[in-house]
């Protein structure tokens, strides 16, 4: 399980996993030392406060994976910078995503080539939850990616 958390992102370790039903939980922590503030740039090794997070991850033998992250919030150092506090980020997990970019990949994959309804069913017996709206609203997010790279 080690190897499989580092795979999701370098900046991972595992604490733990259970099973539960149909979902396997898996406990990480953030093996970073010190974290650099978004806006400055500025290295922080002052924890504020954690934080719980979960996302979902791609599935391990047709059952759900559900990251459980205890995030951290650290202090910014630097007085000329804006903000005081930021929360730590991570390679794997957009801004306020529930999925990971993996998971969100094999999901706009698979929903390339059918139809929103058909991907949602063909993901859903994988073990792949995810309705037709959201599928709609990753294509576009994509489709506006592509288009303002051009």
């Amino acid at each position: 399980m080690r190897e499989l958390v580092q795979l999701i992102d370098k900046n991972l370790d595992y604490v733990s996993s259970k099973i539960i039903d149909d979902t396997i939980y898996v406990e990480v922590k953030s093996n970073r030392l010190e974290v650099v503030c978004p806006i400055c740039g500025k290295k922080s090794n002052r924890c504020h406060s954690n934080y719980d997070k979960t996302f979902s991850d791609l599935p391990i033998q047709g059952k759900k994976v559900i990251i459980l992250l205890k995030n951290r919030k650290m202090f910014c150092d630097n007085n000329k910078c804006v903000r005081t506090t930021f929360a730590e980020t991570f390679e794997a997990l957009p801004h306020k995503a529930k999925k990971t970019k993996r998971l969100r990949d094999e999901i706009i994959n698979v929903s390339s080539t059918n139809s929103s309804v058909m991907a949602s069913k063909m993901l859903e017996q994988s073990g792949i939850t995810v309705k037709k709206s959201s599928i709609c609203n990753y294509l576009k997010k994509t489709k506006n990616l592509s288009i303002n790279h051009k």
